[in-house]
């Protein structure tokens, strides 16, 4: 894939970081539910790498708390350790396995980039943003009781719309199939 068309993809799923969580928020406790956030940051280190991933995790959370005040300051550094890893870590798994099944290579990254994030976030939160008060059953709380539908629709969603999006040519194919 081109670099101009990664780009435009990491400017879109960037863009998408700010526009999500604006329609989840008119729901009360939507954000810390369905984790709006995560999926396009995700999905941009799927389809575009982990450079880009990591861009995108990064300047995501920051854009949007600039021009919504979303997340707050106080969640910011968290979210943002937490969604530079999902966009790191997805794109670099992604970049090394090659099962040769696109769903078995897709469910790899993406679960391998969920707990590296949870459980890096946790780490910066308990260690650097909150030293002292915060606690595994929070960590535990927040990261996956709490968030689980957002987890649940993450497993869901991202892999069909990488397959669709493979499906309808607007990414190169992982796999070709032999025409033989």
């Amino acid at each position: 894939m081109s670099s101009v068309k990664k780009s435009i993809i990491t400017a879109a799923c960037i863009a998408l970081c700010i526009v999500l969580p604006m329609a989840f928020h008119a729901i009360p406790n939507a954000a810390n539910i369905y984790c709006p956030m995560h999926v396009p940051a995700l999905l941009c280190g799927l389809i575009c790498g982990w450079p880009l991933g990591l861009l995108c995790g990064i300047a995501g959370p920051v854009l949007s708390s600039v021009f919504t005040g979303m997340p707050p300051m106080a969640y910011l550094p968290s979210m943002i350790v937490e969604l530079a890893a999902y966009g790191f870590f997805s794109g670099l798994v992604m970049t090394f396995l090659h099962t040769g099944r696109l769903y078995a290579d897709l469910y790899i990254s993406l679960v391998s980039a969920l707990l590296a994030g949870r459980i890096l976030a946790g780490i910066a939160k308990a260690l650097i943003f909150s030293a002292g008060k915060y606690s595994l059953a929070a960590w535990t709380a927040s990261y996956f009781i709490t968030s689980l539908p957002g987890l649940i629709i993450q497993l869901a969603l991202i892999p069909s719309i990488v397959f669709a999006l493979q499906k309808a040519a607007l990414i190169p194919a992982r796999y070709v199939k032999d025409e033989d």
